[in-house]
């Protein structure tokens, strides 16, 4: 008997002495096989499969051969490239700067750095169209330009930029303070210039989370849907022109193959960065990392520093301020007395779709949260068959565009036995497993960081593995968690590439409500919409922070 048949035969002792644990694997592999492996393998079937049920590569082929939709792959690519670029260098100057100097204000700066992450789509793009527009504020008003064509490349850049740079900055400000700073001080300590000791230094041992940056920003420019649909104008992207194929051409054969060639990088981007740049180090780090960082605090270096923080920072207020008074004026660019008549609109005629995305959101959250967790803690601490399997499913959907992930639904669950097209519990799941894989990431590190001898402890008192994860585990796992319900409720407030195909007259949604108003030029209404959608979402936060808090609270007392 080899030590794979013998690992394989442990396994299933350990399993069978726990019932409950074998059930909750089961249903976790289950429910990733249904909602993630097998609407992405319909997709992939139907877009070889013909009109009479047979299977071709001809309408690949002509898809391929089409000029016109190679230009808007390429243009993809390009903006992908650029946004990531830029947004990597923003992140790593505000990441650099809040780790590195004794620069003041850094509550403000990490606020400012992470708004974009937890603000509704199209507020960038709106503001961008209340600023530059022909009824611009700045260009309009100010300049007395009107001809200026706000909508192309150059404004999507921009925005793309601005959007996804807090990605980078999250993941550059993680590397920068995984670095010893002990190597720093000894080159210092030589006579070597902060310059020198940046780039021969701190630069390179930064190199893998540069990359992985970089990646991270590529793959969400791909996937971004709202900010190319309102303000690309003649700049074409994928996700967009799938859109328009399937709802404007009817072919939703066609529109299934422009999102797997949407697809393809987007996943080859993921998997580098996943199995490839994450296993990179180039810091080798003995004993215990120095406890006193010498911060850099001379002003030649921390004032460009700092006003270059500052001056992006005014950039984002600017922006996020234009869409607030946007909401509150009669006509943007025509006439600007103050008015509640947009607020009026969204709580009479419009409140439905912001009721139900609230009411999908959360019912979507908890289930997200705790699904995230309870993988973590499964391919972690557990030894089980299929593990390498649960962990590269639940993984998988953070590489899946959003029109990859609409569109493959329609195609799963549009006829028996999963008929869920058109009702609620179809959105919950989207809002579910699109929104794993932060969870899942957040509490493996987590994890990695806690002694398994107290989880054991527990088992060996008698508790069972479902009793050590909710008692023990979970409160000392708690700010992952937090992030993950965080980003569960917001992404699911905030989704809309994802669920514009698979919307109905009955749970119709605010982004795809709002998106119509974008079609319809009711700036001010959309405004409105987008200032009640960042007060739920700050309420939402500060409720989960509460709820969370009270749970180790409560875990605390119960030891006693």
């Amino acid at each position: 008997m080899n030590n794979r048949t013998k690992d394989f035969i442990w396994k299933l002792k350990m399993l069978r002495k726990e019932p409950v644990l074998v059930l909750l694997i089961i249903i976790i592999l289950s429910a990733l096989t249904i909602f993630v492996i097998f609407p992405l393998v319909m997709i992939l079937r139907y877009s070889i499969t013909t009109d009479d049920g047979g299977y071709s590569l001809r309408t690949i082929i002509d898809v391929v051969k089409n000029s016109s939709y190679r230009f808007t792959f390429m243009n993809s690519l390009k903006l992908g490239g650029i946004a990531a670029v830029i947004a990597t260098v923003i992140g790593y100057i505000f990441a650099f700067t809040i780790t590195r100097t004794e620069v003041p204000c850094k509550g403000f700066l990490k606020t400012m750095a992470t708004l974009p992450i937890i603000s509704p789509p199209f507020v960038l793009s709106l503001s961008i169209i209340f600023l530059f527009g022909r009824k611009g504020l700045i260009t309009n008003n100010l300049l007395g330009i009107t001809d200026f064509n706000v909508y192309g490349m150059h404004s999507l850049i921009l925005v793309q930029s601005l959007s996804f740079f807090p990605v980078a900055y999250l993941t550059l400000t993680g590397i920068l303070e995984a670095i010893d700073s002990s190597v720093e001080d000894a080159a210092l300590n030589l006579g070597a210039s902060r310059w020198t000791i940046f780039w021969t230094v701190t630069f390179p041992l930064s190199l893998p989370g540069i990359f992985s940056a970089l990646l991270l920003v590529f793959i969400q420019s791909l996937q971004d849907f709202s900010n190319p649909a309102v303000i690309g104008g003649g700049f074409p992207t994928l996700g967009v022109e799938a859109y328009r194929v399937i709802t404007g051409m009817y072919d939703l054969r066609a529109g299934a193959i422009l999102s797997v060639m949407l697809l393809l990088p987007s996943l080859a981007a993921f998997l580098l960065q996943k199995y490839w740049i994450s296993g990179k180090g180039f810091v080798t780090v003995t004993g215990k990392p120095s406890q006193n960082r010498t911060k850099i605090d001379q002003k030649h270096i921390v004032i460009p520093l700092f006003a270059i923080c500052l001056l992006l920072c005014s950039v984002i207020i600017l922006f996020y301020g234009t869409v607030i008074v946007g909401a509150f004026v009669k006509v943007w660019g025509i006439n600007y007395s103050v008015t509640l008549d947009h607020f009026r609109y969204v709580f009479s005629i419009g409140f439905k779709p912001l009721k139900n995305a609230i009411i999908l959101a959360l019912a979507a959250t908890p289930i997200a949260g705790l699904t995230g967790m309870a993988i973590a803690y499964l391919t972690v601490r557990k030894k089980f068959i299929a593990k390498s399997y649960m962990s590269l499913a639940s993984l998988l959907t953070f590489a899946l565009p959003g029109t990859v992930v609409g569109i493959s639904y329609i195609l799963a669950f549009n006829d028996r036995p999963f008929l869920l097209t058109g009702t609620a519990f179809i959105l919950i799941c989207v809002f579910v497993f699109r929104n794993l894989p932060v969870g899942i990431e957040g509490a493996t590190s987590a994890l990695m960081q806690i002694d398994p001898s107290i989880e054991e402890a527990s088992i060996n008192m008698g508790a069972n593995s479902f009793q050590t994860f909710f008692y023990i585990t979970l409160p000392l796992i708690k700010g992952a968690f937090f992030s993950g319900l965080v980003y569960s409720f917001v992404k699911s407030m905030t989704a809309v590439s994802a669920i514009i195909f698979l919307v109905s007259a009955k749970w119709n949604v605010v982004t795809t409500r709002i998106f119509s108003l974008f079609e319809v030029s009711q700036y001010s209404d959309a405004a409105a919409y987008i200032v009640i959608m960042i007060i739920v979402i700050m309420a939402a936060i500060y409720i989960l922070s509460f709820l969370v808090n009270r749970m180790d609270s409560s875990q605390k007392v119960a030891k006693r």
